[in-house]
């Protein structure tokens, strides 16, 4: 056989999934649905009218994603104490209706809100910007305790229900277990549990060095955690790293 005709055949496995997931997505948009919010139905898993009233754009801290009056750019506790984010986006704030439908999502395991989550991320206005300016998104990892005890990865759900042009980094690094959540503790016992919290997995460490990085996660609270992994990251040779989130506590 001719090597010219062996380089011009399609690879027909991969070609073959592609459309299989085609035809999945588009079952899945034609099925009915309730609205997670008013319980409209049938509907979306996140209808207009809620959307258009719980997912206005605000003006946020560009390093931390807190919202900011008066045109400013950057907050002044940013300002004082730069983060290691170079850049920060939040689509909603943490506050109702969304800490109900994340709650549910996280610890009552109700997977079928990751689509809606993703694609209300994927549509926000700044999410396509930042990831044209990455090489590769990357979701904040659990530890291997804490995904055996919820039963699946959510951050990677949101990565994978977002459908990025760039590559999604699933386990490029390791999470060290801490027994008490983070979204239990303050800024300053965050701190302390996230001293060398992460470390790069070793098929990735020769990734890292002059990447642009963006970070994936569904709640940010204090920034503890996203500024332990940028700086892991950053140590590693990484050129940037910003950060993409669900929600922003206010």
């Amino acid at each position: 056989m001719r090597r010219e005709y062996i380089d011009s055949m399609p690879d027909l496995h991969a070609t073959w999934l592609s459309r299989l997931n085609q035809h999945w997505s588009a079952a899945l948009e034609a099925l009915p649905s309730q609205c997670a919010i008013c319980r409209r139905w049938p509907g979306n898993r996140f209808c207009a009218d809620c959307l258009a009233r719980w997912s206005q754009a605000t003006p946020r801290c560009r390093l931390c994603a807190r919202r900011l009056a008066g045109g400013a750019e950057i907050c002044g506790a940013c300002l004082k104490q730069p983060p290691r984010l170079s850049h920060c986006i939040a689509a909603l704030d943490y506050a109702y209706p969304w800490q109900n439908v994340i709650a549910r999502y996280k610890f009552q395991a109700d997977t079928g809100l990751a689509r809606g989550l993703g694609r209300l991320l994927a549509s926000h206005p700044p999410t396509q910007q930042m990831l044209n300016g990455c090489d590769a998104l990357l979701p904040v990892p659990a530890s291997e305790q804490r995904l055996r005890e919820r039963g699946f990865d959510h951050t990677l759900l949101l990565a994978r229900a977002m459908q990025p042009a760039i590559p999604v980094w699933q386990r490029a690094v390791e999470r060290r277990h801490t027994p008490q959540p983070q979204h239990e503790l303050g800024r300053t016992q965050r701190l302390r549990h996230l001293q060398k919290a992460f470390s790069l997995a070793a098929d990735h460490r020769a990734r890292i060095p002059g990447k642009r990085i963006a970070l994936l996660d569904d709640v940010m609270t204090t920034g503890a955690t996203l500024d332990a992994l940028a700086g892991c990251l950053l140590q590693a040779g990484a050129a940037s790293v910003s950060a993409l989130v669900l929600c922003r506590t206010p």
